[in-house]
């Protein structure tokens, strides 16, 4: 399964591309919105993983774009945010499939929780559109 990884802070962005790439997804990373959006067009990534505090476009206008365009449309979108609740119902009104805090995923220095709670996700998302079985990684 290959994830857009779409975050701006290196530290963040290497943090959680580790903790994908060892739980077996393979990953692309963008650091803006404008490459976040070339790349779900070139990539056709499985999955899109979206902080919203980007440069050069934000991430509401990134998922308002990727919503928009035929050919990005169908890709599930998880938010993914420093940001608090509050924006949650927002952004999945907006077309986000999920919404991640930041927090949440590494709650503790050298912790990485995001493939797990990928994994939930992505099951819910299959259910959804009717696939019975995920690509999910075994670990």
């Amino acid at each position: 399964m290959r994830i857009l990884l779409v975050e701006d802070s290196k530290p963040i962005r290497r943090e959680n591309e580790h903790a994908l790439l060892k739980a077996g997804y393979e990953v692309v990373c963008a650091v803006d919105g404008e490459s976040a959006l070339r790349f779900a067009r070139e990539v056709k990534p499985d999955l899109i993983l979206l902080d919203m505090i980007l440069p050069k476009m934000s991430g509401p206008d990134v998922l308002q774009h990727l919503k928009a365009e035929p050919a990005t449309a169908e890709i599930p979108v998880v938010v993914v945010s420093s940001l608090s609740e509050r924006n949650r119902q927002k952004l999945m009104e907006a077309g986000a499939e999920e919404y991640l805090e930041k927090s949440a995923i590494m709650p503790t220095q050298g912790v990485n929780l995001l493939a797990t709670m990928l994994e939930n996700v992505i099951c819910r998302i299959n259910r959804k559109r009717g696939i019975a079985f995920s690509s999910i990684p075994v670990h």
